[in-house]
């Protein structure tokens, strides 16, 4: 027996699964999507770039090893929703300071769990990420139709501009593990903080700004290079953002780009974007490097992707580029690259919170770029 209240997950097209609340009582909706990371739940949760979504966890047991105080990526918990198989009523973990149920509860996320995320997941991969809603304890006696249609009223992800309710409102400055080598600006449409560190560890200056500064902004703050953060939302709404981007380029100003940050440099480069059936979401993607054909066992968090020759350069207003990166699955474009500019994106997460490492040279490239300046 369980004294838990029961929950059900209604999806778009009317697809139901019952199961327990192990969040907060209440009702939320989003995008479903789903992520094949079997650790680093506690980074998911807390991963901007997860704002108005409703993640679903392929692995069967989430929360075993609790919540601490460092693996957090932001200050707050993001996800609009939470899906789970099983949940444990108390972890084990020697750096676990609080249970993932009641951090839920506290965080006021809609969760639930006891249901069948394997085959949630197959409905996703076969009809593509959709609306859906978590509906528990009082709210899940409603009607069907009630819940539907209130799921069917959400916005869609596509079309949606995000940045500003992630982005901080101000500018954050911090000091560099060591000796200071240069300064950065990093754009804030969402930042992950282990992107930050990553920059801090390789002796630079960041100082985190509002995604809506302008190029004037940035060259008043005279930075020697600008990171263009991960995020959540259509980066086809993104054109402020593009303008400050190409402006960059223009500038000669040494750019570097994560996820969403790929996009932005993909348009100002005058490529399209799209959104993908289901997106690349999870700890475990081989990415090819063109350039070495290495593989590279990568970290991603992603809906929507550019369109780019896989083989070749190709021009841009801003001389020759090629793609850098490409998925082994399904051979979406993961990076970019400028043969006459100092820039360079990826679509994945080299910072790789939680995990792997393998791409985490990208950060000394940028380093490499900001000396040859």
């Amino acid at each position: 027996m369980t004294d838990r209240e029961p929950a059900v997950l209604v999806l778009e097209d009317g697809t139901t699964f019952w199961g327990e609340s192990v969040g907060a009582l209440g009702a939320t909706t989003g995008e479903a999507v789903f992520t094949t990371g079997m650790t680093g739940y506690q980074e998911t949760l807390t991963d901007p770039s997860y704002h108005r979504q409703i993640v679903v966890q392929t692995s069967v047991h989430i929360g075993n090893t609790g919540l601490n105080e460092d693996d957090d990526e932001s200050e707050k918990v993001w996800v609009a929703g939470y899906v789970m198989r099983e949940t444990p009523r108390a972890s084990s973990s020697w750096r676990a300071t609080r249970e993932l149920e009641a951090s839920l509860i506290e965080s006021g996320v809609v969760a639930i769990g006891e249901i069948d995320t394997r085959a949630v997941t197959k409905k996703l991969r076969d009809a593509g990420a959709m609306r859906a809603g978590i509906f528990s304890g009082p709210e899940s006696t409603k009607s069907l139709d009630a819940l539907l249609t209130r799921v069917r009223s959400t916005q869609p992800m596509t079309g949606c501009s995000l940045s500003a309710e992630v982005s901080r409102p101000d500018v954050l400055t911090l000091a560099p593990a060591g000796l200071k080598q240069f300064r950065v600006l990093a754009l804030d449409a969402g930042i992950k903080s282990g992107i930050v560190d990553q920059l801090l560890e390789r002796g630079l200056e960041v100082s985190v700004v509002p995604a809506e500064t302008t190029l004037a902004e940035i060259k008043d703050m005279a930075p020697d290079g600008v990171m263009l953060s991960n995020g959540p939302g259509d980066p086809a709404t993104a054109d402020a953002m593009v303008t400050v981007v190409r402006g960059l380029l223009e500038s000669q100003i040494p750019t570097f780009g994560v996820c969403f940050g790929n996009q932005l440099l993909g348009r100002a480069l005058g490529l399209e974007t799209y959104k993908l059936l289901y997106g690349h979401r999870g700890l475990n993607l081989p990415v090819r490097n063109t350039r070495t054909n290495k593989v590279e066992i990568t970290t991603h968090n992603h809906g929507f992707a550019v369109k780019a020759p896989l083989t070749g350069q190709f021009d841009t207003d801003f001389g020759k580029a090629y793609v850098s990166h490409v998925c082994l699955n399904d051979e979406v474009v993961e990076g970019l690259k400028c043969e006459s500019v100092p820039a360079f994106a990826v679509q994945y997460h080299p910072e790789a919170n939680a995990g792997p490492h393998d791409s985490a040279y990208l950060f000394d490239e940028f380093l490499s770029l900001l000396k040859a300046k």
